[in-house]
């Protein structure tokens, strides 16, 4: 092998492992639920992909449709089907999510790719540690969204599984550990074992399955933001030495600054395609995780007589999950659209004035582009922005006061 293909060797298996570093965890909560976008898979692989896919959804259905049909049908107590309410929305949010990701596997695809190709064409150091560091960033908010999101309800449902509560069966009294979602029990009644026993391991399951899709959507909102980010932070460099290699000739600062708004236009429209796909995800969950708070505040304040202390615990834990999620998808929108305004900011403020006549003329196609912002949304209803963070927040403070 010569010198030259050796370079090209390990060029390409650097961008390679870059690109494989930065979605890494992004790619293991997704590959369980077969979420995650595959190019190139044989027949046998798609089978086996969709067999993957209807597992997840049984495993969600035989939890989420017994517990409809036991809150509609069975139970009259408005109070106990309020208390049920809160984990059946966490379902329905899932099982939304989950389709939402399985529709949008093809953008999904192109944005995978989209950041290969960043990577591949990255050949400066300092680039590639600029990178490098967003990258890394993603992956820290990626595995703060697991170990978050999946110990809050799913700790809750274990705990309460491990409890025990006196259930009266004709003439007799049994111990049964309660479940997190009722079920029906017309389909499968759970006071007898090991009916009881099974389906609390069926709900654990289905409960780590519908969590892994929430944090999948978050991690994928972060890993791609954070990305976008960084391909941003390069620009604002490359404007940097725009201006300093001034003396190198008018023909060297327009092939800068044609690169510059190529770049432009390339990291905007990896933004355009990423909220695309995160728009509905996000709506589903900045609506079901308000409703969610709200429910549980309202299980706190109508248990705090009792003050069962572990309950009380599992709300807060459950809370925080909740707010944490809202929190990441709003910061991720936040930082995104500020650091597009920043790229007219930055434009503006290099030193313009020692560039030739028409280059520097060029420099104003980009501060308007960067003034009309490709914003993240919620549905194309809410932007997301840490002032909507404080709205929702503001929401679930009227509804404390009202309780109280």
């Amino acid at each position: 092998m010569t010198y030259s293909e050796r370079v090209l060797t390990d060029i390409k298996f650097t961008y390679k492992s870059n690109n494989d570093y930065s979605l890494q965890l992004t790619r293991w909560f997704l590959m369980p639920i077969a979420a995650w976008p595959r190019t190139n898979t044989s027949m046998a692989e798609k089978v086996s992909l969709q067999a993957q896919v209807l597992a997840c959804l049984f495993l969600i259905a035989v939890v989420m449709i017994p517990c409809m049909l036991y809150v509609s049908l069975e139970e009259k107590d408005v109070q106990l089907k309020l208390s049920v309410m809160g984990p059946l929305s966490h379902w329905i949010m899932g099982t939304i999510n989950y389709w939402l990701l399985l529709t949008r596997s093809d953008d999904i695809r192109e944005c995978v790719q989209h950041m290969e190709t960043d990577w591949r064409l990255v050949r400066k150091t300092d680039d590639q540690d600029v990178m490098l560091r967003y990258a890394k960033i993603g992956r820290f908010i990626a595995g703060f969204c697991a170990i978050f999101m999946q110990s809050g309800t799913f700790l809750f449902t274990v705990a309460k599984a491990m409890t025990t509560m006196a259930v009266i069966v004709g003439n007799e009294t049994v111990l049964v550990h309660p479940m997190t979602c009722p079920i029906y029990s017309k389909f499968i009644d759970t006071r007898f074992s090991p009916a009881n026993e099974i389906m609390l391991a069926v709900e654990l399951l289905s409960c780590f399955i519908v969590n892994s899709i929430t944090v999948g959507a978050c991690s994928l909102a972060a890993v791609f933001a954070m990305h976008a980010y960084g391909q941003l932070s390069m620009l604002f460099s490359w404007l940097n030495d725009l201006v300093d290699d001034k003396d190198n000739g008018k023909y060297l600062a327009e092939q800068k600054l044609a690169t510059i708004v190529e770049h432009h236009l390339r990291v905007l429209s990896f933004i355009s395609r990423m909220e695309n796909i995160m728009q509905n995800i996000c709506l589903v969950e900045l609506v079901g995780c308000t409703l969610n708070m709200c429910l549980l505040a309202y299980y706190s304040i109508t248990n705090w007589s009792d003050f069962d202390a572990a309950r009380i615990t599992s709300y807060i834990i459950v809370y925080m999950s909740m707010a944490f999620n809202i929190f990441i998808f709003c910061f991720i929108g936040e930082i995104l659209t500020e650091q597009c305004k920043n790229v007219g900011e930055k434009a503006y403020m290099t030193n313009w004035y020692n560039l030739p006549h028409k280059t520097a003329v060029g420099l104003v196609l980009i501060i308007a582009r960067s003034s009309n912002v490709i914003k993240i949304t919620a549905g194309k209803l809410f932007q997301l922005s840490i002032a909507t963070f404080g709205d929702v927040s503001k929401t679930y403070m009227i509804f404390i006061k009202t309780m109280y």
